[in-house]
């Protein structure tokens, strides 16, 4: 097998960050959502990367990305975790200097108690039911929580990519009631939410896909492309045949490109006959299966089959592909396997 080439345009992820701040007012930081190594791309480039465009907060999800995060945010930048305070962290919040949002009473007393003097944040439901203390659990610890300062209050829309959506305006309400006369700087929106419009943006944005090409930052400049090698092509006759369950046959004359890549590299089989892979400016059809390491695909168009065809890149992004899939551009982008070699283009800085 010859593995397939993810390139990852560093200068389109700062550029996507700065995009994104334009949005914002001055006094409102805009920070960088990292998890799941930097959404598979890859954590030391793009920490570095995004400090350089001017992000001094990150967020992680757990505590072990936050430490990993550490190695390359050596400074005074704050990553918070957004687990918060889970059992057995305290050895790597403590050393690895990292800030916990807390989102449950029990959460809240395990760190006060373990780490007292730590900072920490807070999360607060206003509806999505997901993470986060529910109004009256966070009464019952309220008093406690503020004398320990804590340095920052958030919540999470749950449907920010529907602007029309009555739950965006619920939330805000929700959240504006529950922090206003906490003294604490705020953060609702990741990037859904910053295209919501200034109301939603508090002291603190925290976006996370917008800066990495998907939607719904539709102004986002593509930073993956994924290129992947052809390894044989072949003619078939009308009636032939091609791969698994023979799920595709020729109704005329064709020309087959065998490619490396599958679903073991997070080119999801859901994609089917649905999805295409470009020759330049040239749309070409997957057909057949996708397989574990491979994908068929009609080249009859192509006077010359190229050595590689691009599944990512400027002419489909992860949305594209996520659509064909029947699946969300957060699903493709981290999920592009370890096989793939990731190749860093442009500067660090800038």
């Amino acid at each position: 097998m010859v593995a397939s080439n993810l390139t990852i345009d560093l200068a389109a992820i700062r550029s996507n960050w700065r995009g994104i701040d334009s949005y914002s007012p001055a006094n409102c930081e805009t920070a960088a959502v990292v998890k799941a190594n930097a959404y598979g791309l890859g954590m030391e480039k793009t920490l570095r990367t995004l400090k350089c465009a001017g992000a001094k907060s990150f967020f992680v999800a757990l505590a072990e990305e936050g430490s990993e995060a550490r190695k390359f945010l050596p400074g005074n930048e704050e990553i918070f975790v957004l687990s918060g305070h889970m059992e057995g962290d305290s050895g790597l919040l403590s050393r690895n200097r990292l800030t916990p949002v807390l989102n449950s009473a029990a959460q809240a007393i395990r760190h006060l108690e373990q780490l007292p003097g730590h900072p920490f944040g807070v999360q607060l439901d206003t509806g999505m039911n997901r993470l986060g203390m529910g109004m009256n659990e966070f009464a019952d610890v309220r008093e406690r929580v503020l004398i320990a300062k804590p340095v920052l209050a958030m919540s999470h829309l749950a449907c920010a990519d529907e602007p029309e959506h009555p739950m965006n305006s619920r939330q805000l309400s929700e959240f504006k009631a529950a922090t206003f006369d906490l003294g604490l700087r705020r953060s609702l929106a990741a990037t859904g939410g910053v295209l919501l419009g200034p109301e939603y943006h508090f002291d603190l944005c925290r976006p996370g896909i917008g800066l990495f090409g998907g939607l719904p930052y539709a102004a986002a400049e593509p930073v993956v492309h994924l290129e992947l090698p052809v390894i044989q092509v072949r003619e078939l006759r009308s009636g032939e045949s091609v791969g698994y369950g023979a799920a595709w046959t020729a109704d005329a004359p064709a020309k087959i490109a065998t490619a490396s890549g599958g679903y073991a590299d997070g080119i999801l089989r859901a994609m089917g006959r649905r999805g295409r892979v470009f020759a330049k400016d040239i749309a070409c059809k997957i057909v057949g299966r996708v397989s574990m390491d491979l994908l068929t695909i009609d080249v009859s168009d192509l006077e010359e089959v190229p050595s590689t065809l691009q599944l990512l890149g400027d002419h489909q992004g992860v949305d594209e592909i996520a659509e064909a899939a029947g699946t969300i551009g957060y699903e493709i982008l981290t999920g592009i396997g370890i096989r793939c070699n990731r190749i860093y283009r442009g500067e660090i800085g800038n």
